[in-house]
């Protein structure tokens, strides 16, 4: 019985080859165009979550140096300065202790938003090595 099935010619195969491997190559294009795309909207939020952390420690560190401000005020009322020359007085050792205090919440403040920035990212590093 002689064969029915048509052979494809050599120069037929080599076409649909060719356009196999360009319709590959526009699909790898449309993927690493998308990879880019999300990389940059990722570097974009990374941007704006580090410009509104710096806005909060600013605005935490002006609100701490406020609260000081009003309570060496609220001090000075109640309690006046000795005269030069007298030991340091309850008066000096209150104000010293509340910049003590508003010192450490600022440095807290500051320490806890780098090591968010910093978990931040290294999760994105890792994410982007995953990938």
């Amino acid at each position: 019985m002689p064969e029915t099935k048509t052979q494809r010619s050599a120069a037929a195969r080599k076409g649909a080859a060719t356009r196999k491997a360009h319709e590959l190559e526009r699909e790898q294009e449309q993927h690493d165009l998308r990879r880019k795309e999300q990389v940059s909207e990722v570097v974009d939020r990374t941007s704006e979550l580090s410009d509104d952390m710096l806005k909060s420690l600013e605005s935490g560190s002006r609100a701490a140096i406020e609260a000081v401000r009003k309570f060496v005020d609220v001090v000075d009322e109640a309690l006046p300065a000795l005269p030069h020359g007298e030991r340091p007085s309850r008066r000096r050792e209150i104000v010293d202790a509340a910049m003590d205090m508003a010192d450490r919440l600022v440095k807290t403040q500051y320490e806890f938003l780098r090591s968010v920035v910093h978990s931040a990212g290294t999760t994105l590093n890792r994410e982007e090595d995953e990938k």
